[in-house]
């Protein structure tokens, strides 16, 4: 019983001390100081040895102009701690908040001056001048460290400082110095570069960061020189040139292509498929690795898929591969492939159906099980039979919980309940995956959540979303026709709704598929001339853009381009939009 109460008493004491720290942090961050003063006063008496309390009480003291205050609680601390250096200088920032200069330049003198042999409390007094913005101190400071100790690195810190300072060719010199030195750091490199550049390959940065390191390249041929630029042609969408770097890595290794690999299934993703084309190409050439050679021939395959409109010859292509590997645990990969070809090419379910729960038998892991019971899903929603499409989404969320594919299942589930009108059990869904892991599955659940929020408002039957809802899936199905006819209901019916702008640009997508040019252009400008502030309107300046570019009218296209450019700043299309203008317009593209 007494270690029960001696446990009690201690839980209690900690989760009054958490309390009292809560609400001292959100009184300084609320910006009431001297309520937080005192606060931080109560617990630094209680525990002086924890800096953080110290270092709060200080900020409050001058955040309140206390600056007497401060120097004695400074003083007293470095009395009592000696060895703590870097609060010469807090000191010294002390005196310089009230502009004396000079004795706060002695003070980081001092503070730089204590950096002993070993620089062990270099990093504490660098830190110190970084976090007081004293950014030129802090650089000292760290590279009389790095002078003292051979071993210690702090480049990363001066990188970072050069950053803060705007000096950014500096701080890519510093980083690539630092690979120069040791390759290792490659990905965490990448992580700090990556913060200053865009997919804008004409974005100042990103010049200034292909230059710096093809200058690298040009006088020494090292591995992580390519993997750069690869990296920033990808971040860039330029797949054809990311392919030119991997291919020079390849060439010095001979070893796995997996990197080339997965640059082809990002080049096919961006339909980018003539780059797609040459990679999978080349890896035919050059692998022997069977999953490789298999993969690549898939690849191959969906790019026919896409572009052509034989499906007797891409028909074909499958049981040619079927002929040369079978269907097997290895080809499992090719025969969901062959059944979504089965079900959204040639209106084939049926034997989709029947292909895919014969896979399902085969022997297989928990994960290529889930991938084949999503398909099979996708499959019955076609064939509108969706409580059978349901079961299969929701045994892969059970069995998979916080997996991707778990995480996919649950948007499949809330896509089939949103198909059924079933708005509310969708957007429950939808909530649980606007913090998915997957960035891809997130943007498409907050796009199905707003179109149901948007809609839902001031009508309670949603009479106007539940034609929508049935047009996508008359779409889904490929039924584009009757999904027009559906959408030209909601345009007739519910005239000046929010549900119009939407219904106008689904059916222009559609008029595009069934190559009605003119109905999708008639489209794209009622959405303009509906609200210019419209949500949508970049949207459909940029597929006017891209119709144009279809039919090759130069002039429209580089027009609608030029209006997202100047009009729309903020548009995801901005980066696209230039590219195709400049190079419409003739401009040299390096």
């Amino acid at each position: 019983m007494r270690k029960i109460v001696i446990l009690f008493l201690m839980f209690n004491s900690l989760f009054l001390l958490a309390q009292e720290q809560q609400m001292a942090y959100d009184y300084f961050r609320k910006g009431e100081y001297e309520k937080s003063a005192s606060i931080y006063k109560t617990l630094y008496e209680k525990n002086n040895f924890n800096s953080n309390y110290l270092n709060r009480l200080i900020d409050c003291y001058q955040q309140l102009e206390s600056f007497d205050t401060a120097q004695e609680l400074i003083e007293n601390h470095i009395k009592k701690q000696p060895r703590h250096t870097h609060f010469l200088v807090e000191l010294g920032y002390n005196y310089e908040l009230q502009h004396q200069q000079e004795k706060a330049t002695t003070y980081y003198k001092k503070a730089l001056k204590s950096i002993d042999k070993k620089g062990v409390s270099g990093y504490s007094v660098g830190k110190t001048f970084q976090n007081n913005h004293l950014l030129e101190y802090a650089m000292q400071a760290y590279k009389v460290v790095m002078d003292k100790n051979p071993n210690a690195n702090y480049s990363f810190q001066i990188a970072q400082i050069y950053g803060e300072k705007g000096d950014v060719q500096s701080m890519f010199d510093t980083y690539l110095n630092t690979i120069e030195k040791d390759e290792n750091h490659l990905k965490t490199i990448q992580r700090y570069v990556g913060k200053f550049i865009t997919d804008d390959s004409e974005n100042e940065y990103n010049i200034l960061f292909k230059k710096s390191v093809l200058k690298r390249l040009q006088t020494n041929q090292k591995n992580s020189w390519n993997q750069l630029l690869s990296w920033l042609f990808i971040h860039q969408k330029q797949y054809g040139k990311a392919f030119i770097q991997e291919k020079a890595l390849y060439k010095r290794s001979l070893e796995s292509m997996s990197d080339i690999l997965g640059l082809g299934e990002i080049a096919f993703d961006n339909k980018d498929y003539q780059t797609t084309q040459n990679i999978f190409n080349y890896i035919l050439k050059n692998s022997k690795n069977l999953e490789e050679i298999v993969s690549s021939k898939l690849y191959l395959l969906y790019i026919s898929i896409e572009i052509s409109d034989d499906i007797t010859h891409v028909d074909n292509q499958f049981q040619k591969l079927f002929d040369e590997y079978g269907k097997t645990t290895n080809t499992l990969e090719i025969q969901i492939a062959y059944a979504d070809f089965l079900t959204f090419k040639k209106r084939e379910p049926t034997k989709a159906i029947a292909i895919l729960k014969e896979a399902l038998e085969l022997p297989s892991n928990k994960y290529q099980k889930a991938a084949i019971k999503i398909k099979l899903g996708d499959v019955l929603v076609f064939n509108s039979r969706f409580n059978e499409a349901l079961i299969y989404y929701s045994q892969v969320q059970t069995q998979l919980k916080n997996h991707v594919l778990a995480q996919k299942a649950r948007f499949k589930v809330a896509q089939t309940s949103y198909f059924k009108s079933d708005f509310d059990w969708a957007e429950v869904q939808l909530k649980v995956l606007k913090g998915s892991t997957s960035q891809l599955i997130a943007n498409d659940a907050l796009d199905l959540s707003l179109i149901i929020n948007d809609n839902s408002v001031g009508d309670t039957i949603k009479t106007a979303l539940k034609l929508y809802a049935k047009a996508d899936l008359l779409a889904y199905q490929n039924k584009n026709i009757q999904a027009i006819d559906s959408l030209s209901m909601i345009l007739r019916n519910h005239k000046g709704h929010a549900i119009e702008d939407e219904a106008l640009f689904k059916q222009a997508e559609l008029f595009e598929k069934l190559k009605q040019f003119d109905k999708a252009e008639s489209n794209y400008l009622k959405i303009i001339e509906i609200n210019a502030e419209d949500i949508l309107v970049d949207d459909a300046y940029y597929q006017l853009g891209e119709l144009h570019l279809k039919q090759n009218n130069i002039e429209k296209a580089t027009a609608y381009y030029q209006k997202i450019i100047f009009d729309f700043p903020s548009s995801i299309h901005l980066v696209e939009a230039r590219k195709k203008y400049r190079k419409l317009r003739g401009d040299d593209l390096q």
